[in-house]
């Protein structure tokens, strides 16, 4: 066998192996969940996060806090993501997100070229993009499939796993709480 195709086929099974750990979880696992997730309803109003991102290593790299505000007009939930990181650094992201049905989404914002996908069933909502972010002089454009969970008490956990090239980088933890 070439190098070449010895190479391609270790970058092959190095990548089936990063991103096919990303998640084993299907949506319809969820179906029957006590809670019910509804995207809109739950992020309509105030909601506030707090998260990290880790690296590939398990390193955490960022901690950050997020005010949220989400309004619903006619089949568009609007979100504006305020972020305050623990180095003082501050952005914003506004998310329009179409709710198109049988828990089906849709949704666009400034750093997402692509539009997102998601879907919830049960208390599950799987969100899966891809966002130019910004890191150190350059822009990386990289992967996001989250995960978000509906928990007792109006909590909602997210777990984002994070990629580039198709190769696992990071995941990102947040635990959102209703106000």
């Amino acid at each position: 066998m070439k190098k070449t195709h010895i190479a391609a086929a270790a970058v092959l099974v190095a990548t089936t192996a990063t991103t096919g750990c990303v998640s084993s979880s299907t949506l319809e696992q969820f179906e029957t969940s006590p809670r019910q997730l509804v995207l809109e309803e739950y992020f309509e109003g105030e909601t506030t996060a707090y998260g990290l991102f880790e690296d590939r290593f398990g390193k955490v790299r960022r901690q950050f806090k997020v005010d949220i505000t989400g309004e619903v007009e006619g089949n568009r939930l609007t979100l504006t993501e305020n972020f305050v990181y623990d180095d003082g650094e501050r952005d914003t992201r506004v998310w329009e997100i179409d709710i198109l049905g049988n828990g089906q989404y849709r949704g666009t914002a400034g750093d997402v070229p692509v539009p997102a996908v998601g879907q919830v069933s049960g208390n599950a909502f799987n969100w899966k993009y891809r966002v130019d972010l910004k890191v150190g002089d350059s822009v990386w454009n990289v992967g996001f499939n989250d995960w978000m969970f509906l928990m007792q008490d109006g909590v909602l956990i997210n777990r984002a796993y994070v990629t580039r090239y198709g190769i696992q980088i990071g995941q990102v933890t947040i635990a959102f709480n209703k106000k």
